[in-house]
């Protein structure tokens, strides 16, 4: 069986070691960028190697970039040869609980053509609740070469200004509601929105345990929100592009497939002072 979306911890304890399963360690917090890899070398899933969100999962950040830019895909398909990735392996990926970190892996794998990518439902702590086992040693990196596609599942902030102004996509915003209101910004140096954006913040997938809604009641609410509009047409957007491909998971557990990511989002649009801004009237 392969996994393409999410994955229980249960089925992830269930077919035990094999050659064909790799499993990438994403834990990462903003606010103590060495925290994850810290964890990571206290107790992993066993076998587990580590992806670092700045190291392996960015690019650098250069004038008029966002915080998270898409790194190198040369050189990202590299690191996924050197853990062993092919393109027939089931890949899991986790973070500490809800996946809004590991969601940007599952989605640069998918960017890539690789389908047998999963997140980890609840992540490293359902992990743990299910009797999972800890691991200290870290794993050697190995020598293979992992030969990948650039698909085409994100857009430029230049041909976002297009599809929004022709009326071609439908653009939604991942950060809290607060953040796109403009009523605060803890991160970044403007507040508000991209005009004409909707807002669905990524918690609004998750149940209180921080697992995943059900397929059901994610396709609801997202058909809801939606309004009609065809899957395709989505542009999914966040701060820096990193939680907003939770909202891109959600929707593929949805069976609403086909939506894109503005990578740069809300961090690379404001660095253009001539792009306009929005905010909610108080």
């Amino acid at each position: 069986m392969h996994y393409g979306t999410i994955i229980t911890a249960r089925d992830l304890l269930r077919p035990g070691p094999s050659p064909d399963w790799v499993v990438i360690d994403c834990r990462f917090e903003l606010a103590d960028p060495a925290w994850g890899e810290s964890a990571y070398r206290l107790g992993h899933i066993p076998g587990a190697f580590f992806a670092h969100l700045d190291k392996h999962l960015c690019g650098a950040v250069t004038r008029g970039s966002g915080r998270h830019p898409l790194p190198d895909w040369r050189r990202f398909a590299e690191r996924l040869g050197q853990w062993g990735i092919r393109p027939a392996t089931q890949v899991v990926v986790y973070d500490q609980h809800n996946g809004a970190y590991a969601a940007r892996l599952w989605w640069m794998l998918r960017a890539l053509g690789h389908e047998n990518a999963a997140v980890l439902d609840g992540g490293w702590s359902a992990w743990l609740r299910a009797g999972g086992a800890e691991d200290a040693p870290v794993p050697p990196l190995r020598s293979g070469r992992y030969e990948a596609r650039c698909g085409s599942g994100w857009v430029t902030a230049a041909r976002l200004e297009q599809e929004l102004a022709s009326g071609d996509c439908v653009l939604v915003d991942a950060r809290s509601a607060e953040r796109y209101r403009g009523e605060q910004e803890p991160i970044d140096p403007v507040a508000g929105h991209v005009p004409g954006a909707l807002n669905r913040p990524y918690t609004e997938n998750l149940k209180r345990n921080e697992t995943f809604r059900s397929a059901t009641v994610l396709r609801a609410q997202w058909t809801a929100l939606l309004g009609g509009r065809a899957p395709g047409s989505v542009v999914h957007m966040c701060g820096s592009g990193v939680t907003a491909c939770h909202n891109l998971l959600a929707m593929e557990i949805a069976g609403l497939s086909g939506s894109r990511l503005y990578a740069g989002s809300w961090s690379e649009w404001i660095a253009d002072s001539a792009r306009p801004v929005a905010v909610c009237a108080r």
